[in-house]
């Protein structure tokens, strides 16, 4: 498996959220491999963006976010680990949540660790797709351009389908501009 490469990630956020979606997240765990492809994303910028990690300051908490593209940054919210993907040039905050996988590899893995029976249940939501992929905070700052790292992102199968877009999910300030991203139709788009 040939992980996206670096220069992906290093462009505008928003571009980058869009060109997410389709693409395969790869947790190559001890206990097995799962995967998903990518279904729903939010993109998060630095300053002027009021429902960012990174709108007022640089601090112990966003810093990835200033770092270079292609990171893993990983942190809690609700009690739950929420999976990003930092985006754009060293300098430039920006990073993308990913917020709904559709299930691919170690389907059974995936139940075994939510406890749920519903597939659907299994990665429809940034809380419940970290708990199914078993991503945690011990993947924070992963190089998922690495080829040898646990978790990558890769091309997936070339399909056909249609993005749609919407204001962010769960943000009390947005920006006018619509930042979440979707598969139009997939069953595994959050609601």
């Amino acid at each position: 498996m040939h992980p996206i490469p670096r220069a992906f990630y290093e462009r505008g956020t928003a571009t980058v959220a869009k060109e997410l979606l389709g693409k395969m997240l790869v947790h190559r765990a001890s206990e097995g491999l799962t995967s998903g492809k990518i279904v729903e994303v939010e993109a998060y910028y630095g300053k002027g963006d009021p429902a960012s990690r990174a709108s007022r300051k640089r601090t112990r908490l966003n810093e990835m976010m200033w770092w270079h593209g292609g990171l893993a940054f990983v942190y809690m919210v609700h009690a739950n680990w929420l999976f990003n993907v930092t985006t754009e040039r060293e300098g430039v905050p920006g990073a993308v949540l990913i917020r709904a996988l559709e299930p691919v590899t170690g389907v059974q893995l995936m139940h075994m660790r939510r406890r749920v029976s519903n597939e659907r249940g299994l990665t429809s939501g940034p809380g419940r797709l970290t708990q199914a992929m078993g991503i945690t905070r011990e993947h924070h700052g992963l190089g998922l351009t690495d080829a040898r790292s646990e978790i990558i992102i890769v091309k997936g199968k070339v399909e056909r389908f249609e993005v749609a877009s919407s204001h962010r999910i769960g943000v009390s300030r947005d920006l006018k501009r619509e930042l979440r991203f979707y598969i139009r139709g997939n069953p595994f788009v959050s609601r």
